[in-house]
């Protein structure tokens, strides 16, 4: 019984959830930081909605993954839980359907506009489970959209500040498709002008980051956990530059969907949420643990 609980669990990528929430924060961080008054008061049940609200979403889209890809899994990785018998494709289908309706449910209950971005992301999430992933340029994109959508998610708790903020759900656009790029290569190798177009756009990343937050803030915080963040992307991929290797790129995936937890932080650190950086750093352990006994990719 165990081991079936487990697989249902692997479905829904918990390691990856872990930074789903840390998206979340990250927007409500960016919107008070552009707000005239730096205001950071709302009811913890907000709080718990907005967190329970993007486990839901995140999780119903890479249990769909799964879902979409289990003829595909079947040849290349039949140890997944769909392809190796352990979950149902349909009851994973049905898994992801009440995930979905768990996000929108409680980002309901955050306002119309909470509402209408959870939605969003369900849509967008079947976009890119469904089709766009197997597009060389839209895939990185529409999975890009979806963490975009999740920060603006997080930033309509403080929804008076969207009309200045909301462009900046840009950002985790460009980075994920970055990571999505790279991950082309993790079953059978890859090649290295890929790897160097994520480079490029993890430059980008920083520099969007800095000028954004860092800058208007100023303060030190958010540059440490900045310098932090790169050396976490960065290290896993030049490695994975040389050597083109699988292993090498699927630990630079890895590390790239881990390290969202230290982009957002940058954003939290810069809005001066000193406390709630810790809370968000804190996650990064939590994220580790789970990936050693749930698959990340």
């Amino acid at each position: 019984m165990g081991i079936v609980w487990k697989a249902y669990i692997q479905l829904a990528r918990p390691a990856n959830v872990v930074t789903a929430v840390s998206d979340v924060i990250a927007g409500a961080a960016i919107a008070t930081l552009y707000l005239a008054d730096g205001a950071w008061q709302h009811p913890a049940a907000s709080w718990m909605l907005l967190v329970l609200a993007t486990i839901g979403l995140y999780g119903g889209g890479v249990v769909f993954n799964d879902v979409f890809d289990a003829k595909l899994d079947a040849m290349e990785r039949p140890e997944r839980p769909i392809p190796s018998g352990k979950v149902p494709r349909k009851h994973a289908a049905l898994l992801g359907v009440a995930l979905f309706a768990l996000g929108v449910f409680a980002a309901g209950f955050l306002g119309c506009i909470s509402c209408l971005i959870a939605i969003s992301i369900v849509l967008m999430c079947m976009l890119y489970d469904k089709w766009a992933k197997h597009h060389v340029v839209v895939g990185p994109i529409a999975m890009g959209l979806c963490r975009g959508l999740n920060l603006l998610l997080g930033m309509s708790l403080f929804s008076t500040a969207l009309p200045e903020t909301w462009m900046l759900a840009g950002i985790p656009v460009i980075y994920i498709a970055a990571v999505t790029t790279i991950s082309r290569g993790e079953v059978h190798g890859g090649k290295k002008s890929p790897l160097l177009f994520s480079a490029v756009l993890y430059a980008v990343v920083i520099g969007l980051i800095a000028y954004f937050g860092i800058l208007k803030s100023e303060r030190w915080l958010g540059v440490v956990v900045l310098m932090l963040f790169a050396v976490m992307i960065y290290l896993p991929l030049l490695k994975a530059i040389r050597t083109t290797a699988a292993l090498d790129i699927r630990k630079s995936v890895k590390y790239g969907v881990l390290a969202l937890i230290f982009m957002n932080a940058v954003w939290v650190a810069a809005a001066g949420l000193w406390g709630l950086t810790v809370v968000v750093l804190s996650l990064f352990p939590i994220s580790i643990w789970l990936s050693k006994m749930f698959s990340v990719t």
